[in-house]
């Protein structure tokens, strides 16, 4: 086994050490994905979904091309792990993989023009002396209009930091 210091880069996560903690973030792979989609000169966005959507199957709906849908959404799903701020967008437009329409690939490119705005934002560990667990929840009840399912999330920190 050898050594080979300390990680700067991987599996398209750049790491970044200070003397106060760590960050992570994946800029390569925003930008990498803006290029190949052909959005890296597109005007971004303030947010990566509008408020109070109302995303759902329709009869009437326009269908788009799927496997480019569920691709582009896959790899958004792995970027959500650094990036919590598309977390919640990224889990509505995953509701929709099987039928996806015209209107959902709006909402993921909305997405992707979000990241054009901050590709390289990304969550940092603090070095800090206490490790206290803090947990926050919130729920939507209901909110669904497809099913009438709610909708729940979670958070929690440890010593500060944000880990799940």
């Amino acid at each position: 086994m050898k050594d080979l210091g300390s990680s700067k880069y991987f599996l398209s996560i750049d790491v970044t050490r200070s003397r106060d903690g760590i960050c992570l973030s994946q800029r390569k792979y925003v930008l990498d994905l803006l290029e190949e989609i052909g959005k890296l000169g597109c005007a971004p966005v303030e947010t990566p979904i509008v408020q109070n959507h109302c995303l759902a199957i329709y009869h009437d709906q326009v269908p788009t091309n799927k496997e480019r849908c569920q691709r582009l959404v896959g790899k958004l799903i792995y970027l959500s792990h650094i990036r919590p701020d598309i977390a919640y967008a990224i889990n509505v437009v995953s509701q929709f993989m099987h039928p996806p329409s015209e209107e959902h690939m709006v909402v993921v490119m909305r997405i992707l023009s979000y990241l054009k705005g901050a590709p390289g934002k990304g969550i940092i560990f603090w070095k800090q002396g206490q490790l206290g667990v803090k947990g926050y929840t919130d729920a939507d009840w209901a909110s669904n209009i497809t099913g009438r399912r709610s909708t729940s999330g979670y958070f929690t920190f440890v010593g500060g930091n944000l880990v799940t």
